[in-house]
């Protein structure tokens, strides 16, 4: 028997979780350090075996067997992406299911895959729905990044039938259904231990003015505009260095994106390759980004005005702040609130290369970067992991099924005890819905009742005479 308060918790994470290891992974290897130190029984499982030093809990690969296993012997499964369509079982335990939406996938694919053919855009957008549908309905707990984030899922969930009586009766707030978990920044500050551009990468030296691109160049985000601002800053900022973090995914299943190609091509074209703009080939070590980050001196993310900006979390602005570096990003997600709301950097339209290269050269002033990063490190300090964890430390403190969700599961393989969800409407309540729209229209909301009711009344009445009949 384990103390009151601990429990035994599985995070099984869609991405790899090695040293070096994209936002997903890292995401869940903090999340489990973190329910760790709090004296959770912690197995992180990943497709390969994590590759993880000294870490606090244990760890297992994607092997559907010993998943089963873990899955009967702990209390809580924390999963993301398509572990639950991959292993589906991992729905139907007895465990309390904790659903991680941190990142609205489906958004950022209609964006990545936007010049794919039409039928195969539908075709993964319909399973990309159809995976989170079914984690909507199966799941205990659902985390999100950022309240604006919040409000959507509180959306779909309410359009399946989750945000129901149940669900209200035992939280009004709803905060015990879905609430925030976001990236968090380590507790201890970054330490630079080797030099990795200033005087090592050709072409960038100590009193440039470096600017960082931390993380991978995916679809979604715009590095073109970036490129086009820093040909135009490099006029009046001679020392300009744009260094792009990453340009080839860890993962080998996910490939070198179109826009890394764009990215490299309108580079040379402009005549920044090699001079004011350098691409590093293989992905950092999670654990030697401090390096680089603290040999910045801005770090920078930018991206087009669509639908997955206005409810992404840019995870890897997170190192900015944790590194205290002033940031240029484009305005319109959450993040980016922060950058313009507590001055933490300069924001930017979308599109805009004049506004980028105009944020370029007010941040190549020393003095005004050292005013913007003591900022940038105090609204850091409110940013640690620990805090970010909180809600799913309180889950796992006392694990519990969400109140709609209490029956006993279905076995593997049948429909499951999924609440009802909210089907199209049928043709009689379109029919009714019309009606209405014309009663409110005439006479209020008292002809809108009245013509209501006479209207259901016509309608059974046929129903049961057809009944009669048959």
């Amino acid at each position: 028997m384990y103390p009151p308060g601990v429990s035994r918790v599985l995070v099984v994470s869609n991405d790899l979780v090695q040293p070096r290891m994209a936002g997903p992974g890292i995401r869940n290897y903090e999340l489990a350090l973190q329910l760790a130190r709090a004296g959770h029984r912690v197995t992180l499982a990943a497709p390969a075996v994590p590759q993880v030093d000294t870490a606090p809990f244990a760890v297992a690969g994607h092997d559907e067997a010993e998943l089963r296993r873990l899955a009967a012997e702990h209390d809580v499964v924390v999963s993301q992406g398509w572990v639950l369509q991959t292993f589906p079982f991992l729905r139907r335990g007895a465990a309390t299911l904790v659903v991680d939406l941190y990142d609205p996938f489906p958004l950022e694919t209609l964006v990545s895959m936007r010049d794919a053919p039409d039928a195969q855009r539908r075709q993964v957008h319909d399973n990309q729905i159809e995976v989170l549908v079914e984690q909507l309905r199966d799941g205990d707990f659902f985390l999100c990044a950022s309240e604006r984030q919040r409000d959507y899922w509180l959306g779909a969930l309410t359009a399946l039938g989750r945000v129901n009586t149940d669900t209200y009766d035992a939280d009004p707030t709803l905060r015990s259904l879905i609430d925030l978990v976001p990236f968090g920044v380590p507790e201890e500050p970054p330490v630079h231990r080797a030099r990795v551009m200033r005087g090592v990468i050709p072409g960038i030296e100590a009193g440039d003015l470096v600017v960082l691109w931390g993380g991978g160049l995916y679809n979604w985000f715009d590095p073109l505009t970036l490129l086009r601002g820093v040909a135009l800053a490099v006029e009046e900022v001679p020392g300009l260095r744009l260094v792009f973090h990453a340009a080839r995914h860890p993962n080998p299943s996910v490939g070198v994106m179109a826009i890394v190609e764009s990215a490299r091509r309108l580079a040379g074209e402009l005549g920044l390759t090699g001079r004011h703009v350098f691409f590093n080939e293989t992905w950092v070590p999670y654990e030697e980004r401090a390096d680089w980050l603290l040999e910045a001196d801005v770090g920078v993310s930018t991206h087009r005005l669509h639908v997955e900006a206005r409810l992404a979390f840019r995870t890897r602005m997170l190192d900015y702040l944790w590194a205290g570096l002033p940031i240029l990003c484009t305005a319109g997600d959450a993040l980016a609130d922060d950058v313009e709301a507590l001055g933490l950097g300069v924001t930017v339209p979308p599109d805009d290369p004049a506004a980028v290269a105009a944020g370029l050269r007010t941040l190549a002033g020393a003095d005004h970067r050292a005013q913007v990063s003591r900022r940038v490190a105090e609204h850091a300090r409110s940013l640690t992991w620990s805090r970010a964890a909180a809600p799913l430390l309180a889950l796992c403190a006392e694990p519990t099924h969400a109140p709609d969700r209490r029956g006993p599961r279905a076995p593997e393989g049948a429909a499951g005890p999924a609440p009802a969800a909210v089907a199209p409407p049928s043709r009689g309540v379109r029919q009714l819905l019309h009606r209405a729209a014309e009663e409110l229209a005439g006479g209020g909301v008292p002809a809108v009742a009245g013509g209501g009711v006479r209207w259901l009344r016509r309608r059974w009445e046929r129903i049961a005479g057809r009944a009669g009949t048959a």
